[in-house]
């Protein structure tokens, strides 16, 4: 395993970051930041003679080292997925302790992947332009000059002109959130100065921007919390944006705060992204940002906010020290989300989310069953490897399972969570390793457990669980399976009568759904497609007739009912519309650019009908974000850099 993370080119272990100050302009003109990156860099070691960044398709137009020009920096040769050193020669060696400053002026280009910004007509006003970052992993180095790894934690604090409204992953200073919007000024036209301020040391994948016609309504706060809470939204969403998220926020909140600790970072609101956003949500601090197919009019979906805030203990408090532990943000996160399911809602909601998790890891081991290494919880990348190409629901539900089965082996949540509080309390702040974290759960329990307990971490196989590649967990998990079981009881009704050749002798009827809540219907489809066959494409018919899963406004549901059908004998009948869905092109008018659902349904319609699935990813590309175009023209087999030579 690789000491230094195996994604940067910089020299983090010798001099290291600890407070940006950045000074930008956001040019929607030239769809372009341009401005400054001010450092304070900390010596870690003697005899520091340069400092060493990662940058990515940025334009460097000059340097200054405590405020004198440097001539002779230098841009290291590109490499393909790490980008290229910056060297920045210093004025003179430094010892182990001290600081020096240095301000980098520079300009964002189009060729980056961390920022997308989309035309007006791709928003939901169509009247202004809009701007969104993704810098996890590795793609802060797109938006500035910085040591890109997890492994540095700072501080940082920026002034923004703009003449549209603009959102950081920061504490607003001016003008103020519940002010007028733009600061009263007209927007797309006036610009305004935004000020931010992080005091909270956080990893530059949490370097967030966001601006466009965007307005902010408070959440209610319970009584006796220091920290403020609220949605953002264009103003086309902002009435099923607050309703969607203004009962459940604070109060799941408050609950991850009786388990994990105060939450540190004194603002969580919710930014409510356009649909070309590459996933269910970005836990960028004091602003997370979530996909508007989470909008589902009923609040079932509101659990994936859970996840996100979360992340405020595990990933941005608790951080892992490089891709390879990667698992240690997700699995840590994916695992606490379903324990505070059960103390919000009830051991049955853990159990269901669990299921439905579990059929999620299962795909995944399947899918890289040609490239093993991605299997594993802790990934020995090689050095300069792209960690995008590993991303899946491996370190969510492989980790969180691995966790569920060290609490279970210890003796179930009584004795592990007092455990998770001091795992925080010890490392809130810090970036580690699996195996400092292994060490620090041996430790805890030595010093206030028993030796029956320290016999039963003993007999857990640390190696198959952490190293091992394969089809299936090392442990068969079981799971509550009260919520589950009248889903899966349905389906395997529906899968029994496969050989029921008249339709009309079908004992289904559009009410059987009625007792289900969405997650109990995502299990039921999720059933159905795991059986050994496919049901008949009769069957299906009278299934979409029926239940009308082809039409469901549900992203959740309408995704994994073409995941069903297009394995099927029906599935040149639903191909088109699976086409039409996913670019938008149906009813629903919106695409689907979140990657659990396109790259997905992409592949799936690649094994119908390839020449569909290419021409709709050609006809569309631009509106899905880089990254997602980037794997889905993967997925497809197709070279991306053809594709945007050809337009």
């Amino acid at each position: 395993m690789h000491e230094a993370d195996p994604t940067s080119q910089s020299n983090y272990l010798h001099i290291a970051t600890k407070h940006i100050t950045f000074d930008w302009t956001v040019d929607f003109d030239n769809k372009i930041i341009a401005g400054s990156a001010t450092h304070d860099f900390i010596a870690k070691v003697d005899e520091v003679s340069e400092v060493i960044f990662d940058t990515s398709y940025l334009h460097i137009e000059g340097v200054k080292v405590d405020g004198d020009a440097v001539l002779n920096f230098r841009l290291g040769p590109k490499h393909e997925v790490m980008g290229s050193a910056l060297h920045v020669p210093l004025p003179r060696a430094l010892s182990a302790g001290s600081s020096i400053v240095v301000e980098i002026t520079y300009r964002t280009t189009a060729n980056g992947i961390a920022l997308q910004f989309l035309e007006k007509e791709q928003t939901q006003g169509k009247t202004f332009p809009f701007l969104f970052s993704q810098c996890q992993p590795i793609h802060a180095r797109d938006l500035a000059p910085v040591q890109d790894t997890p492994s540095v934690k700072l501080t940082y604090s920026a002034s923004v002109r703009s003449v549209l409204p603009v959102l950081l992953s920061a504490r607003r200073v001016s003008p103020p959130s519940d002010g007028p919007a733009h600061d009263g000024k007209i927007i797309g036209k006036d610009e305004v100065v935004y000020t931010y301020d992080q005091p909270t040391p956080i990893p530059s994948y949490l370097l967030a921007i966001a601006a466009g016609n965007l307005q902010y309504q408070p959440f209610q706060v319970p009584d006796g919390k220091q920290w403020k809470s609220g949605v953002w939204s264009e103003p086309e969403l902002m009435d099923s944006s607050f309703w969607e998220f203004s009962r459940d926020t604070t109060r799941f909140l408050a609950a991850a705060e009786n388990l994990a600790g105060p939450y540190q970072f004194g603002v969580y609101d919710l930014l409510v992204l356009p649909p070309s956003f590459p996933y269910g949500g970005m836990e960028n601090p004091c602003l997370t940002f979530v996909t508007p197919t989470l909008l589902a009019g009923d609040r079932s979906l509101t659990d994936v906010v859970i996840h996100e805030l979360t992340h405020s203990w595990f990933g941005n408090g608790v951080t892992h020290a490089h891709a390879s532990h990667f698992w240690l943000n997700e699995g840590w996160t994916t695992y606490v989300e379903r324990v505070l399911l059960e103390i919000i809602h009830s051991p049955a909601h853990r159990g269901l989310s669990s299921v439905i998790g579990y059929k999620g890891l299962l795909d995944a081991l399947a899918f890289f069953e040609d490239k093993p290494k991605y299997q594993k919880l802790v990934i020995d990348f090689d050095y300069g490897e792209n960690p995008d190409s590993a991303y899946s629901r491996v370190p969510y539900d492989k980790g969180a399972n691995f966790l569920l089965h060290i609490e279970r082996t210890l003796g179930g949540l009584e004795v592990f969570l007092p455990y998770v509080k001091d795992y925080i309390a010890t490392y809130m702040g810090h970036s580690i390793t699996t195996a400092t974290w292994k060490n620090h759960l041996y430790a805890y329990f030595q010093k206030n457990g028993s030796e029956g307990q320290i016999e039963a971490l003993n007999s857990i196989d640390w190696d198959a669980w952490l190293h091992h590649s394969g089809l299936r967990l090392p442990v068969e998990m079981e799971y509550d399976l009260t919520l589950a079981n009248p889903a899966n009881e349905l389906a395997d009704r529906w899968y029994e009568s496969r050989h029921t050749a008249d339709i009309s002798k079908l004992d289904f009827k559009g009410s059987d759904l009625d007792s289900l809540d969405a997650n109990q219907r995502a299990v039921f489809l999720e059933r159905l497609e795991s059986c050994d066959e496919s049901l008949p494409a009769g069957h299906l018919f009278h299934f979409d007739k029926l239940y009308g899963f082809s039409k469901t406004l549900s992203a959740e549901i309408r995704f994994r009912f073409y995941t069903l059908v297009l394995k099927s004998q029906a599935a040149m009948h639903f191909v088109q519309g699976a086409a039409d869905w996913v670019i938008g092109a149906d009813d629903t008018g919106v695409i689907k650019g979140r990657m659990k659902f396109c790259r997905p349904v992409f592949r799936a319609m690649y094994k119908v009908n390839p020449d569909l699935a290419i021409s709709t990813f050609r006809q569309a590309r631009t509106q899905f974000h880089p990254i997602a175009q980037s794997l889905i023209a993967q997925d497809l087999g197709l070279d991306l850099a053809k594709l945007r030579v050809s337009g």
